[in-house]
């Protein structure tokens, strides 16, 4: 079976219906629905402000970026150009896609760029290559272009070019961004004085126009070059992440990160990822498609999380991995300058450790699709050999094992229940018709997840004493088509409903779940998607930044009839009761409220991501339909009014 259908499948069957017993003072909504055939109860909430639960982890907003799509390079990263560093050949028959042709975002499968000039004028060169297998040498007449890029009017970009003369004698050359098609609307920019050592060029454009069908030109006038690597990126980039992505990323507040994968992290070896930039090696994906330039590494992955403020996960490679490779790294990131890894950080740039706590231990190494995997009681003893080795290096690290409840989970856990400190968990949910049963796949699998680690952890006696919570390192909807690129994934506002009901369930479930990782940030299936020129928060971006900055951490016991899912929590100062509420139906509705040992001064603010259409989205390109309001409220004790199809936040004062 193909890698992306195995994985829907898996999708699929994560999110069938599932017998749950509700908990008797937080229970979720009832299962009647729309067109079940029985009428729901009448909607109401009941709160018992002096029952608290364990409070909940702030962990839970976590996101997980991989190597995978647009998430990271047309995402994360603000380089422009595909395959700047000639992974592929450049050859006369100019057909780069391998898929998605016919969509804003196609996947290269060949060279995206195009000779110019006679066809004999670019070949490539195997001896010495700049970077990677062979270096494009084009002579005197001939040049290369690249397609389809996205500029803005009046707006710097800024590039660079890393070239040497092939021969005796200087060589001279120019680059040039089209906008457009007469000479007009071009800007052309010389680059004298090539040498016979190679050299790095800069350059700077300003575009004329706005467009996502700009080009850009490297062309050779005089001798012939070796082009080494190629650069383009907005002037406005932050240490070479998109200044866009950026500033909705910080926004999100999410509390880590984890990386590098996902799927891609089996085949990936972060050697590859660090060192000068432009020296890295190109690569093929190993678990997806397209070049993975390996610019974004090791050093980048930490900075990005300094600038959002996030602590940094980063998961060992135990598919084609081994246990010494994972010490090293760690050695790399976490080791003195007393350590060989230490001195190889430092020798690049980065003498502090970059103190990494969280660490991955493999993913999903129980799915056949996943490079290197292995049966069970081959997997434990790798499980605690690379555990074993890499606390060797740092005994304080905190390990997360890769889970999957079932025979894979019970393995894990009779057997390496002294290698980890947590254990992961994944699902991905479908579209169902039913607006209510659409929502409530998320809190379902969430309680599924949690019920079958509570039982786990009755009937296993190698857990006794111990406290292993789950980490949900990846959830989230997975279905429609790839409108951003491959996997990249549309979300409507009835997503938003769902992935509010699973905060709500992860409050529910706060004595278990320790951490949960959004999967994934940036295009693909994520809460925020890009086009060439602009980002925006998805529907369920704003459901995620809406929790994260207004919804309480101490879980109060909170009861809901009907369609409706609410759950209340305190703030930690315990000054502020918060309360979201999903109405997953098309009607206006009023609740009664009801309250236990607590009083409320009737004010207080309500934000609210609501519309007519469960179908709903937001594009980059277009201005938000679906947005976060914010009001301040009055008269608010006993009773609520919901906005059909909504996520409603309540923050209110109490006595």
């Amino acid at each position: 079976m193909k890698l992306l259908s195995l994985i829907i499948s898996i999708g699929l069957l994560a999110c069938l219906p599932q017998n749950t017993v509700l908990a008797a003072e937080n229970a979720t909504p009832n299962a009647a629905s729309e067109g079940s055939g029985s009428p729901a109860p009448q909607p109401s909430i009941t709160l018992d402000a002096g029952k608290i639960s364990e409070p909940m982890s702030v962990n839970i907003y976590s996101q997980f970026i991989e190597h995978l799509g647009r998430c990271i390079y047309g995402g994360i990263w603000a380089e422009m150009l595909e395959d700047r560093k000639f992974y592929f050949p450049i050859t006369p028959e100019y057909r780069p896609y391998r898929s998605l042709r016919d969509s804003p975002f196609p996947v290269v499968g060949a060279s995206p760029w195009q000779i110019i000039g006679p066809a004999s004028s670019v070949s490539m060169s195997k001896e010495k290559p700049f970077v990677g297998r062979h270096t494009p040498l084009i002579q005197n007449g001939g040049g290369i272009r690249q397609l389809d890029l996205g500029v803005v009017q009046g707006k710097t970009y800024v590039g660079n070019a890393w070239l040497k003369t092939a021969g005796n004698g200087s060589a001279a050359a120019e680059v040039t961004l089209n906008w457009g098609e007469g000479d007009t609307t071009r800007q052309s920019l010389k680059l004298k004085g090539i040498g016979g050592k190679y050299r790095r060029f800069e350059f700077k454009f300003s575009a004329g126009a706005t467009t996502d069908k700009a080009s850009l030109e490297f062309r050779v006038n005089a001798g012939s070059v070796l082009l080494g690597t190629l650069s383009l990126m907005p002037a406005d980039n932050v240490e070479g992440f998109r200044a866009d992505t950026l500033a909705l990323l910080r926004d999100l507040q999410a509390p880590i990160y984890r990386w590098p994968g996902g799927n891609f992290v089996s085949g990936y070896d972060w050697r590859d990822g660090v060192g000068d930039r432009d020296r890295r090696p190109p690569r093929t994906n190993p678990a997806w498609t397209g070049v993975e330039h390996n610019d974004y590494g090791m050093h980048e992955f930490i900075r990005f999380c300094q600038l959002v403020k996030a602590e940094p996960w980063i998961t060992v490679n135990t598919g084609f991995g081994d246990a010494y490779s994972a010490a090293a790294q760690l050695e790399y990131c976490n080791g003195s300058t007393d350590t060989a890894g230490g001195r190889l950080r430092a020798k690049n740039g980065s003498p502090k450790p970059f103190a990494v706590k969280y660490w991955g231990i493999g993913n999903e190494m129980w799915g056949r699709w996943q490079l290197g995997y292995m049966q069970l009681e081959h997997y434990v003893l790798k499980q605690n050999w690379v555990v074993d080795k890499m606390r060797e290096v740092d005994p304080s690290i905190i390990c997360i094992a890769s889970g999957d409840i079932g025979n894979w989970s019970t393995g894990l856990l009779k057997s390496c229940s002294d290698h980890m400190n947590f254990i992961a968990e994944h699902f991905y949910c479908q579209t169902r018709p039913e607006l209510a049963a659409h929502v409530r796949q998320i809190p379902d699998n969430i309680r599924r997840k949690a019920d079958w680690h509570r039982k786990a952890r009755q009937d296993l006696p190698e857990l006794k004493g111990k406290d292993i919570r789950i980490s949900m390192t990846e959830w989230n909807y997975w279905y429609g088509p790839h409108v951003f690129g491959e996997l990249g994934t549309r979300y409507f506002l009835k997503d938003a409903l769902g992935i509010a009901a699973g905060v709500h369930e992860y409050a529910r479930q706060s004595d278990i779940i320790g951490s949960a990782f959004y999967a994934q940030t940036v295009n693909v299936i994520g809460a925020i998607k890009t086009s060439r020129r602009n980002a925006a928060f998805e529907t369920t971006g704003l459901v995620l930044k809406l929790y994260r900055q207004h919804f309480g951490e101490i879980p109060v016991a909170t009861k809901t009839e009907g369609l409706l899912d609410a759950q209340a929590a305190w703030s930690r100062d315990r000054k502020t009761l918060t309360m979201g509420v999903v109405n997953p139906t098309l009607q206006e509705v009023r609740v009664p409220l009801s309250l236990a040992n607590v009083k409320l001064k009737g004010s207080g603010t309500r934000w609210q991501i609501a519309g007519s259409d469960p179908m709903a989205y937001n594009d980059p390109d277009q201005a938000p339909k679906v947005a976060i309001e914010e009001q301040r409220v009055t008269g608010i004790r006993d009773q609520i009014t919901l906005a059909p199809c909504s996520v409603t936040v309540f923050a209110l004062e109490v006595e």
